[in-house]
């Protein structure tokens, strides 16, 4: 995690999405990681229940917010994920994580998960008696089965900005996608790109 005293703070109205799998959507919350630009999503106790709102299964229901320290508890393991991540796909693979990462995701994936319910409507909802703990453990056992999954770590790759930070899955058919997305990475290279031959 970078200098809290360097990392600016944002809650978008918004969070990003997209990217193809739960637990690198949640690392998009320190947006343009190892830049000066570093920007941290997850601000406070409000910040983490609205991510948990919207990327969540559980964001239909009541999700009180937590206490001051799970903000901190959930940017551990969101560092955790990114460990996690970047072990995957060295060449020693995840058993390459450190072991203070190891144990964080294993404690947060053990957490209870939300539960199925059928709604009035007849719709499939999600439940649980406490939201954010239960998306952070689908979080980390996404992220552990992401990282341990041979035939999908070559399509997990990192965007191509050099400034973006984010990783994605490439579920595009040739599997040559270069941008965590068209309308902000993608779009601003090609700009940049239009500008330089001109």
């Amino acid at each position: 995690m970078p200098d809290s005293a360097a990392v600016r703070v944002l809650v978008p109205a918004r969070f990003r999405q997209g990217s193809g799998r739960l637990c690198l959507d949640f690392l998009r919350t320190l947006r343009f990681r190892n830049t000066p630009e570093v920007t941290e999503e997850l601000a406070d106790p409000e910040a983490l229940t609205a991510w948990v709102r919207q990327c969540g299964p559980c964001g239909e229901g009541p999700v009180a917010a937590p206490a001051p320290g799970r903000v901190a508890e959930a940017r551990a393991l969101r560092e955790a994920v990114h460990a996690l991540i970047l072990a995957a796909l060295g060449p020693d693979g995840p058993a390459a994580i450190p072991a203070a990462a190891r144990a964080r995701l294993n404690s947060a994936a053990a957490a209870p998960l939300p539960t199925p319910r059928l709604t009035p409507s007849g719709a499939l909802g999600w439940h649980s008696d406490d939201p954010v703990t239960a998306t952070l453990a689908l979080i980390a056992r996404d992220a552990l089965d992401l990282a341990t999954s041979p035939a999908l770590l070559p399509r997990l790759r990192p965007c191509a900005s050099p400034i973006c930070g984010a990783f994605f899955l490439d579920h595009s058919r040739p599997g040559a996608r270069r941008w965590c997305s068209m309308d902000t990475c993608g779009s601003r290279a090609k700009k940049a790109g239009v500008r330089a031959r001109a």
